[in-house]
C-alpha cells in the first residue's frame, strides 16, 4: 500500500441467498479473517427470501403469534448470536454483513488487539444514512435506540457479533420491502415505534442491488477503507452461497 492510500474493503453483491447459507459463509469467512487465510476486510451484500430472526436481546413476547405463526405465513424463524431482538428480513431489503477485523479498523486507544465496537455501530448508522441520501431520503438517529430513523420509523436495523476480533452479521435498510410481514412481531423489540421503508418514503426506481454500490461506498468512508469489487478470494470463497 503507497503511503496516504486507504486500506480497500471487498464487497460483493450474492442476490438472493438463504439466511442459514448466508450465515455459514459469514462464519466460513470470518474463521478466514482471523486466520489469515482472507487478506482483507469484505462486506456481503444480498437479499434474503422471507426469514424472521431472533437475536440474544429478544423475548417471547417480541413474537406474539409464536414460531409456528411465522412458518405458517411462509417465512423461516431462526435464533440467531447476533445482538438485539426480533427483526425480519425478505424480498426488497438490502442486507450487508461486514466481515472485518475490527481492532485493525476501529481500535480502542491504549488498548492493543481491542476493537471498538460502539465506533462500529456509529459507522453502519453513518453507512445507511449515507445511502438513503442517495436515494434522496433524509434519515437521522433516534437515541438511545440503534439503526436509522425517519421520525419514529425504522427505516435501516442493526445487530451485530465479535467472535476472534472479527465482525458478523450487521445491517438492514428496507428498500421496497413488504412492511406487512413487521406487524407480525415488535421489531427489534420497540413497541414505540414503525417501520419504514425507502419506497414508502417516496424513493422511486431503487432496488436493493442498485443501492448495494452505494452502501458499500459509504461503509467504507465511515470506516476509513476504499470500496472496491470483491478480489478473486473473496469471490472464491462466496460463490457458494450465490
Amino acid at each position: 500500500m503507497s503511503p496516504g492510500t486507504a486500506p480497500e474493503l471487498g464487497h460483493v453483491w450474492l442476490g438472493t441467498v438463504g439466511y442459514a447459507d448466508a450465515w455459514a459463509l459469514q462464519q466460513r469467512l470470518a474463521r478466514a479473517r482471523a486466520a489469515g487465510d482472507l487478506d482483507a476486510d469484505c462486506v456481503l451484500l444480498l437479499e434474503h427470501p422471507p426469514v424472521f430472526t431472533m437475536g440474544r436481546n429478544g423475548s417471547p413476547e417480541h413474537v406474539p403469534g409464536g414460531a409456528e405463526r411465522i412458518r405458517s405465513l411462509g417465512a423461516d424463524y431462526v435464533e440467531v448470536d447476533r445482538g438485539g431482538s426480533v427483526t425480519f428480513h425478505g424480498p426488497g431489503q438490502l442486507v450487508a454483513y461486514p466481515i472485518l477485523r475490527l481492532a485493525e479498523v476501529l481500535p480502542v486507544p491504549g488498548h492493543p488487539g481491542q476493537g471498538d465496537v460502539l465506533r462500529y455501530v456509529r459507522a453502519l448508522e453513518e453507512a445507511m444514512l449515507g445511502a438513503a441520501a442517495t436515494a434522496g431520503v433524509t434519515a437521522g438517529l433516534r437515541p438511545p435506540y440503534t439503526g436509522v430513523w425517519v421520525g419514529e420509523e425504522k427505516l435501516g436495523a442493526i445487530g451485530v457479533k465479535l467472535s476472534r476480533g472479527v465482525t458478523l452479521h450487521g445491517l438492514a435498510i428496507n428498500v421496497t420491502t413488504d412492511l406487512a410481514w413487521f406487524a407480525e412481531v415488535v421489531p427489534c423489540g420497540i413497541s414505540d415505534g414503525g417501520v419504514t421503508s425507502l419506497e414508502r418514503l417516496g424513493a422511486s426506481g431503487w432496488t436493493p442491488e442498485r443501492l448495494a454500490p452505494a452502501l458499500a461506498a459509504h461503509l467504507a468512508a465511515a470506516l476509513g477503507r476504499v470500496a472496491v469489487p470483491a478480489g478473486r478470494r473473496l469471490a472464491e470463497l462466496a460463490a457458494s452461497a450465490a
